[in-house]
């Protein structure tokens, strides 16, 4: 195996890893900790918070593994991680937190949407191309 493909094949497994256990420590923070994070106390909160993060570093390599330039993948990073992290403490404001953390969380989320938006569309895949290594491009 070459180095080009064991680099994509680790950022592949990489993505897919973070976004499954991210998913699942968001959407279900009680399963996640009876079946993976058994590190008492169960805190649903944090493990919301896990997930959110964990989502960010998936989206990160699924970004950089689609061929994004590393501006746009780091804002597009941020911005998942920080949308579910505001809906983290949206979720479970009734948990604790200052009163202020939905709203100040929220509006960073947006602010880093917003310039994530305006990066522009995303690069077409990248097509791997060979040449013909003689002078006149096999015409002869």
């Amino acid at each position: 195996m070459n180095a080009e493909r064991f680099i994509r094949a680790v950022t592949l497994a990489g993505a897919a890893v973070f976004i499954l256990a991210g998913a699942w420590a968001f959407l279900g923070p009680a399963s996640f900790y009876e079946r993976v994070a058994r590190f008492p106390p169960y805190n649903r909160h944090f493990l919301h918070d896990v997930g959110a993060f964990q989502l960010g570093l998936g989206t990160a390599l699924a970004l950089g593994l689609a061929g994004w330039d590393g501006r746009r993948v780091a804002l597009w990073t941020v911005a998942v991680a920080s949308i579910l992290h505001a809906a983290s403490h949206i979720i479970d404001r009734d948990l604790g937190g200052r009163d202020a953390d939905p709203l100040a969380l929220t509006l960073v989320a947006a602010a880093l949407l917003a310039a994530a938006l305006l990066t522009g569309r995303p690069p077409a895949p990248r097509r791997e191309t060979t040449r013909d290594p003689t002078p006149d491009h096999g015409q002869r």
